[in-house]
C-alpha cells in the first residue's frame, strides 16, 4: 500500500516540480532533527516513518535527475 507522501512525489515529479520536492525534503529533515532531539517518549516509529518519506522524497529527486528524453 502506498503512503501519502508517495502519491504526494509522484504528483510533483509528474510536474517536474523539484522546488517542491526538494522543499518537502529540507521539511522532512528538519522534522527528523527536531524529532531525534527529543527526550522523555520514544519517538522511534515516527523518525522511521520520517526516514521513509525522505527515501521517497530523494527516489523522486532521483527520478528527476535522470538522462534528459529528447
Amino acid at each position: 500500500m502506498s503512503s501519502a507522501i508517495e502519491f504526494i512525489v509522484e504528483g510533483f515529479t509528474q510536474l517536474n516540480d523539484r522546488r517542491s520536492l526538494e522543499e518537502l525534503r529540507m521539511h522532512r529533515r528538519r522534522l527528523a532533527v527536531d524529532l531525534k532531539a527529543r527526550t522523555g517518549f520514544d519517538y522511534g516509529l515516527s523518525i522511521t516513518q520520517v526516514e521513509q518519506d525522505i527515501a521517497a522524497i530523494e527516489a523522486g529527486l532521483h527520478t528527476l535527475s535522470g538522462p534528459i528524453a529528447g
